[in-house]
Order: C-alpha cells, then structure tokens, then sequence
C-alpha cells in the first residue's frame, strides 16, 4: 500500500491549480457533459427501436440478433450514465482524490466499473458475430438448437465475465489505481509492479483483442456465405421468400460490419497501448497517448447506437430512393417496369389462349372450332 501511494504521488504531483488547468478542466467537463447527454439519447432512442423490433420478430431467426444488440445498447447507455458520474464527482472536487478518497474505494468502483463497461461491448459484438454465422451457415441447427433462453444464459454469461475481469484487481489485491491526468482510474501502470499486476491488464486486453478477431472472422465468413446463398437461391427457393430472408440477413450483416468497423478504429489503439504499457515502463507521453486512446474509445459507446439508428432496412430504402431520385434515373425505372409488366401480361395472356382446358377443367375441353372463334372474332360472323 505503500508503494502505491508513493507511486501515485511521483505521477500525480503535477497537481497545481492555474488558470491553464482550471480552463483545461470545464473544457474537459463541458464535453463530458455533451458526450454523456449524445450517448444517452442516442443510446435510448436505438433501445426504443430494437424493442419494437424484437417484438414484431419475436418467434424468427433475428429476435436472438435483436435481444443482443438490445444488450448491446443497454450496456453503452449505463457506461455513459455510471462512468459520466463519476467523472462530474471528481471534477466536482477538483481532481482532489486525496480528500474525497483518501481509502480509494472510490477509485475501485471507477475502475473496475470502467473495465466492466469497456469488455462487455466488445464480448457481446464477438457473440453476435458467432450468432449470425451460425445463422447464416448453419440455419437448421440455429433453429433447432438455439433458442431465446439460450441466448439469454448466454448474454448473462458474457456479463459475468466481464464482471470477473472487472473484479480481478480487486481479488489479488491489487487495487485499481489513479492515473496521472487524476481524473479516471485504471490498472496499475505506473511504478514497481509484479507479474499479477500485469495479469489484469493484460488479460483485458487479451480478451478484447480477441473478440474483435472473431468478430472480424465471422462477419468476413458470414459475408461471403451470405453472397454464395444469394446466387444459389434464385435456382432453389422462391424470390419472395429469398428476398425476404436475405434482406433480413444484409441488414444484420451490415449492422454487424459497422460495429466490428468502430470497435476495431474505437478500442484497438487502447487495448495495444495497455498491454505495451502493462509489460514495459515507457515515458510520459506514452501515458498521454494512452489518455488520448481512452477518450477515442468512449466514442464507441456513442456510435454503436447509431448503427442500429441509421443501418435499418427502412432508412436505407428510403436513402436508396432519395439517391434514385437525386440521379434521375426513377423515370427510366417506372418505363422498365410498366414494360416488363406489359409483357408479362401478354405471356399469361398467350399461355392461357394456347391452353383453354385449364379454365374449365370440370366441363371438358372446348372444342377446336370453339377456341378459334374465341381467337379469331370475325369467324363468327
């Protein structure tokens, strides 16, 4: 404890009140607060969305892809709620931890609840990638053995996990630590550490790493499937119904691509920047890298919900319509389609001319002489 304390002091003791730091401060308070109010809002309105959704698709394949990106969504606006807080409380007392925390257990709920925060979204977009390719790939099997309940049990494990990763420091009695900017706590990384010091941070990011991997090699696979199912299903199955069911699954897989995107530009210079400073001791700037990565970060959490805003089926038909109409090519569109309408009138026409038993098959065919008065009126006369 000791040795904490000490190496907190050596990297906090820039703590002087100037004018440059109390500007610097209601800079950092006055974006706090429009970030926190975006994700909240933005976060809630794609709850809205994805709860009505999921009660119209309640018994098909999408309700398990709409109860994760529910979760999904759930998870991002409590971070913005829990962890914008937090920091207005430590604003509120000037970054002073010394007097609000002398014990740090503050310190502990703000860490523990940013690795918890920052795990499950990227966990839970690594299950929905694994989801969908099961979805996709394998549709009897997701049928037949993947049902709602499951999806819960799994969701729940998910948060468990990242709740464990959360906790860790705090079981090995390695607390969490302030870093230097004082105004967010994190995992050691600064001063005399041992291999479980580094154990946490690591296995963090270990974790997270991984599951933008799997995210990027499901959604890559499931693309490519989803592409070779379009071809083959003109020949095997009904347009109605290949339309319907691959328009369901491009909007999900379009979802999915757009989350992995952010994650992976969001999270990725985080989760390296803390393994790099996990393992070796860098300079200071590498620790203010590490404070520019954290702020990019909880970007994801304000760009996830707009995935599931913006990336739904109805929106981008309407944006597909605007575009047509912007290039001036919907004349030309209506002329094709009152052509091929025609024409396929003239085939029905012709198809039931050719053949007249089919319009009475009760009463027998009509005779020959019959059927070429009916084709040729001024016979009868």
């Amino acid at each position: 404890m000791i040795q904490n304390r000490s190496s907190e002091t050596g990297c906090l003791s820039g703590g002087s009140t100037s004018n440059g730091t109390r500007s610097q401060a209601e800079v950092a308070v006055i974006s706090s607060v429009i970030s926190m109010s975006v994700g909240i809002l933005s976060n809630t309105l794609a709850l809205f969305i994805l709860v009505k959704a999921y009660k119209r698709f309640r018994l098909k394949s999408k309700a398990c892809f709409l109860l994760f990106a529910s979760g999904l969504v759930v998870t991002d606006c409590l971070g913005h709620l829990i962890n914008g807080s937090l920091v207005f409380y430590v604003y509120g007392y000037s970054k002073d931890w010394e007097a609000f925390d002398p014990k740090r257990i503050l310190c502990g709920v703000f860490g523990a609840s940013m690795v918890f925060f920052g795990l499950s979204p990227l966990l839970l977009g690594g299950v929905m990638a694994v989801e969908r390719y099961l979805g996709v790939t394998h549709p009897f099997f997701h049928a037949a053995f993947i049902a709602s309940h499951h999806m819960k049990t799994l969701m729940g494990s998910t948060w468990l996990l990242a709740l464990f990763v959360a906790l860790l420091p705090i079981l090995l009695r390695r607390p969490y630590q302030v870093q230097c900017s004082r105004s967010w706590c994190f995992f050691r990384m600064v001063g005399e550490r041992d291999w479980l010091d580094a154990l946490s941070p690591v296995l963090f990011s270990t974790l997270g790493l991984l599951a933008l991997l799997v995210s990027i090699v499901c959604n890559t696979m499931t693309g490519f499937a989803l592409l070779q199912s379009r071809q083959h299903s003109h020949r095997d199955r009904p347009r109605h119904h290949h339309r319907k069911s691959s328009g369901h699954h491009s909007e999900m897989i379009c979802q999915l691509l757009v989350i992995m995107i952010v994650s992976c530009v969001c999270w990725g210079p985080f989760l390296v920047n803390v393994i790099i400073l996990s393992i070796n001791d860098q300079d200071q700037r590498a620790y203010t890298r590490m404070l520019l990565t954290v702020r990019i970060a909880t970007w994801n959490q304000i760009l996830d919900p707009w995935v599931y805003i913006l990336l739904r089926k109805a929106v981008l038909r309407k944006l597909f319509l605007v575009t047509h109409r912007c290039c001036g090519s919907h004349p030309q569109r209506l002329y094709t389609w009152r052509c091929e309408t025609l024409m396929r009138s003239v085939e029905i026409s012709t198809s039931v001319i050719s053949r007249p038993e089919s319009l009475c098959p009760d009463e027998g065919a009509i005779p020959e002489s019959d059927t070429q008065s009916a084709v040729n009126p001024e016979n009868r006369i």
